[in-house]
């Protein structure tokens, strides 16, 4: 479930709230009960890891395409030939 942040345009209440997609947004401010808290636009709240991603904000450095280093290893070799045509 995503997390959604939002402001109230009464009081300037900021809050986050962990909600399906499906869900309608909040409208009620708890901390002045008034009914006018927006939903934010703010970056993602999660990080996709695991082979197969490429370039990213979260990489640091030199490291760019952490799936492709590995094969970078071997980089630019040609693919061997089978052994009925090696002869």
């Amino acid at each position: 479930m995503p997390i959604y942040e939002y402001q109230c345009k009464a009081c300037g209440h900021e809050m986050e709230a962990l909600q399906r997609m499906s869900d309608a947004p909040l409208t009620d401010c708890p901390a002045c009960e008034q009914a006018e808290l927006s939903k934010k636009i703010s970056a993602a709240g999660f990080r996709l890891k695991g082979g197969g991603w490429y370039e990213t904000d979260f990489k640091t450095g030199g490291k760019k395409n952490l799936a492709g280093d590995s094969a970078s290893a071997g980089g630019n070799k040609p693919a061997a030939k089978p052994a009925a045509e090696a002869s």
